[in-house]
């Protein structure tokens, strides 16, 4: 299985433009900035999940 084969199908998609930087000439402070953001927006789309799946749940039992 190729690497690009987890990438979002759009070439000029957010996460597939961000996985195909190169990181090689970043720093060490850099790299921590970097990993802090990802951090962060993972941490955003957890809270956008968990309240989709809330959401869903709720207007399912009121549907019932």
């Amino acid at each position: 299985m190729d690497e690009d084969d987890n990438l979002p199908r759009n070439a000029n998609d957010p996460l597939a433009l961000l996985i195909k930087q190169d990181i090689d000439p970043l720093s060490v402070d850099e790299l921590d900035q970097r990993i802090s953001l990802l951090k962060s927006e993972i941490s955003r789309c957890e809270a956008k999940k968990s309240f989709a799946v809330s959401h869903r749940a709720s207007a399912e039992n009121l549907f019932k």
